[in-house]
């Protein structure tokens, strides 16, 4: 008896002399597996990059929390793991789950305060078993960092899309948003965006929302050409300071010194964003007594520019039969006029198929009156970003556009070999200047005819980036159409192209993380809502009753011999 029981004191020892020895390496060597399948655990490198730069505490409030509906506890769940693993890379990461609706009373004060900071709730339908009701949620959370905030969605809009889809979408894209709001916080500005003025540019009011989400990460101030006439190597060297320049929706045609400027801020890499309208026409045009205008093409001087770059825009019209809904008038007029909606197929509404992470998982994106692109050989890498559907063609202009378009009657003979027309590219390598071989509109000591590595990003259409103005004259969000009511992505583009030409942290790329992310699907579930709770409920507790049958009866029959 005691050598076993010293045999057993030995082997006690043992065990706890290895749990100390794992303790201690473990507490030296830090390390996190993840077994998942799509390793949706697994922190990216510029995630872990970004945590780092967090040296003090830096709080997280995230506004999800109590009687959430089942889809809504997912995306509570999966933004609650995900968290933690980022704070377990830092503990200076600290986050809380908190109802803003929990306190009855206080309740219509904290709704007022998040409205005030632009965190808008998502009312959905609840259906439980044919039983409908009506739930508010805040898909959002806050992060504060050295009195510093940054607010975070966390529910992705998909226009179209079910809350099921939507939170798929939304998990996806749950660390690109987290280490974005971080990386906000917690980094100074040091890029500079130049809009570029002087043309006939887009107003400001019109670019309110883009420009006020821009500011959140990047220094931005007008940069107006005027003064290329007078002193153009002056403002030559002044735009060189900027690191991305916005040229949204030009109406007048540059002149060949300002060109000059432009071409010479991209040859020393500089990077650009054209937004650019070939075709003067404008949808309130159309809102008269004929309800029809004409659309002419508009000379803007860069064509010579642009096909030395490789692409050529066409004073051309897309009309795409994957439009985007208008609301009109029908009937007599007075009090029996009744709105009607239709298919607007100068608006087209296109959905990414390109995998870069400039687009990726992104939803529709609306266009008006867009122009097709051509990319030209020239060694200048392309990507095509957005492009428009298969049952699309250009039309020429001049042309007369009607809204009586709305009744016309096509079918796919219509389109062939037509659609697929490029309205968005991406052009990435070293440009060659417009002006090699050519006489210089101004004097220019360090011309150069051969550039440095640059990125630019040509959209066929200026009214991409404009948000629309309510009854008071105030900016809508950038994407939402007042006449249908629809939100489009027309934001979280233009801002994927701004942090893609401009990223040096390489945050953009966690957009290319892709999640398989099971749900439940509820009408199968009440289809077969009793056998659904056997086999999860009933099944379990039976499995358990058998188990515990058979052992207490092997473990009598052991011990009553």
């Amino acid at each position: 008896m005691k050598a076993t029981k010293k045999r057993n004191l030995k082997s006690v020892l043992i065990t706890i002399a290895i749990l100390l020895l794992i303790n201690l390496v473990g507490n030296s060597f830090f390390y996190r597996f993840d077994l998942t399948k799509d390793h949706r655990y697994t922190l990216s490198e510029t995630s872990l990059n970004i945590i780092e730069q967090v040296q003090e505490p830096l709080s997280i409030k995230i506004y999800m929390e109590g009687d959430l509906p089942a889809e809504f506890k997912r995306l509570q769940q999966e933004t609650r793991e995900l968290l933690e693993e980022f704070q377990a890379y830092n503990s200076n990461i600290n986050f809380e789950f908190v109802n803003p609706l929990e306190n009855e009373e206080a309740s219509m004060d904290n709704i007022k305060t998040l409205y005030m900071k632009g965190l808008t709730p998502v009312n959905i339908t609840v259906d439980d078993k044919g039983k409908q009701s009506q739930a508010m949620v805040f898909p959002w959370a806050i992060a504060v960092y050295h009195n510093k905030e940054v607010n975070i969605p966390l529910l992705k809009n998909i226009m179209g899309a079910s809350t099921t889809e939507k939170v798929i979408g939304s998990v996806q894209h749950l660390e690109y948003s987290i280490a974005d709001a971080l990386n906000k916080v917690t980094k100074e500005k040091q890029k500079k965006i130049a809009v570029i003025k002087g043309n006939g540019e887009i107003q400001d009011v019109f670019i309110a929302k883009f420009l006020l989400q821009v500011k959140e990460s990047y220094h931005i101030g007008p940069f107006t050409l005027d003064s290329v006439a007078k002193s153009p190597v002056p403002s030559l060297e002044a735009l060189k300071k900027y690191d991305l320049a916005i040229i949204a929706k030009p109406t007048q045609a540059f002149t060949d010194a300002e060109k000059q400027v432009l071409d010479q801020f991209i040859i020393n890499g500089g990077k650009t964003i054209w937004l650019l309208d070939q075709v003067a026409v404008e949808m309130d045009s159309l809102y008269n007594a004929s309800g029809a205008t004409f659309a002419f093409p508009r000379d803007l001087n860069l064509n010579d520019m642009f096909f030395k770059y490789g692409i050529r825009i066409n004073p051309d019209i897309v009309k795409d039969e994957q439009g985007s809904p208008i609301k009109l008038a029908t009937g007599e007029q007075g009090s029996a006029t009744q709105y009607q909606t239709f298919n607007w197929k100068f608006a087209p509404l296109v959905y990414p198929e390109s995998q870069h992470p400039i687009v990726k998982n992104l939803g529709g994106i609306k266009f008006d009156f867009a122009n097709p692109i051509d990319t030209l050989k020239n060694g200048i890498k392309k990507t095509v970003l957005l492009q428009s559907s298969q049952y699309s063609k250009k039309v020429g202009t001049p042309a007369e556009i009607n809204l009586n378009i709305v009744a016309e009657e096509t079918s796919p003979n219509h389109y062939i070999n037509t659609g697929y027309m490029p309205m968005a590219v991406l052009l990435e390598g070293n440009f060659k200047s417009v002006f090699q071989n050519r006489v210089l509109a101004f004097d220019q000591n360090n011309f150069e005819a051969t550039g440095k590595s640059a990125k630019m990003i040509v959209i066929s259409d200026g009214d991409v980036i404009k948000n629309q103005l309510d009854k008071n004259y105030e900016p809508v969000e950038l994407g939402f159409d007042q006449r249908s009511g629809n939100l489009y992505d027309n934001k979280d583009f233009l801002l994927n192209c701004v942090n893609y030409l401009l990223d040096d942290t390489g945050l953009i790329n966690i957009r290319s993380k892709d999640l398989d992310l099971p749900l439940l699907d509820k009408e199968k579930v009440y289809e077969n809502y009793t056998r659904t709770q056997v086999l999860t409920i009933g099944l379990p507790i039976l499995i358990l009753g058998i188990f515990g049958v058979a052992f207490g009866f092997l473990r009598k029959r052991k011990y009553s011999r």
